[in-house]
Parts: C-alpha cells; structure tokens; sequence
C-alpha cells in the first residue's frame, strides 16, 4: 500500500532551520506532484508548498514565500521542505501529500497522505 513517511520535525528557537523529509513507498513516485500542509490545534490544515512531478515548478503560501523552499528527489522517492527563520506561527504538524494532477494548494485534491512530523517553533 501507499506510505508517505515523514521525518525531520522537532523543538528549535525562532530564527532556526529544519528540513522535513518525506520519503514515499508503493507508488510510481514522478507520477505525482507533491505537497506540504500544516496543520496546528484548533486550526484547518492549510497549504505550505507543492511541486510538480520533475521539480521544476513550485508554489508557496504566502506565509511562507522566501523562507521555506521544496524540493525532491525522484532517485530517492523524497521530497523535502527546507524551512528557515521559523517563527512560533511556523508551529504545527506538517504533512505531506501526493496528488497525480498539478502543482496545487487545495487539499481536496490529494490523494495520498503522510503521518506528519511536528515542529514546534519557541520565542
């Protein structure tokens, strides 16, 4: 079956990096684009970042735009998410998602989901 597994979250101090990784198993993985979404209690989960199938197209919340960046790697079935000058709103579960049609920031459209990995930002 599908797997989407997550790792790289944990507890870091505003202004510090972390890079989530998400490695997929038991699909055709460059058939799909991929996302990262977020989630935090008591909140939707919303939309963080996708990127097409070969990598050469991305899209960013705008919560986000210059600070995260996505990326993947097609030989190893992973895609990334490199997130710098996190703040305490950075703070949530993050999840990633595959979807088999285009680079998009609606959910609904996902058909695969990891677990997540949580990141928790201190001030």
């Amino acid at each position: 079956q599908v797997q989407l597994v997550s790792s790289g979250g944990g507890l870091v101090q505003a202004g510090d990096s972390l890079r989530l990784s998400c490695t997929a198993s038991g699909l055709t993985f460059s058939w799909y684009a991929m996302g990262w979404f977020r989630q935090a209690p008591g909140k939707e989960r919303e939309f963080v970042a996708a990127v097409s199938r070969n990598g050469d197209a991305t899209y960013y919340a705008d919560s986000v735009k210059g600070r995260f960046t996505i990326s993947r790697d097609n030989a190893k079935d992973t895609v990334y998410l490199q997130m710098n000058s996190l703040q305490p709103e950075d703070t949530a579960r993050y999840y990633c998602a595959a979807n088999m049609d285009n680079v998009t920031p609606n959910r609904r459209l996902y058909d695969f989901w990891g677990q997540g990995t949580q990141v928790t930002v201190s001030s």
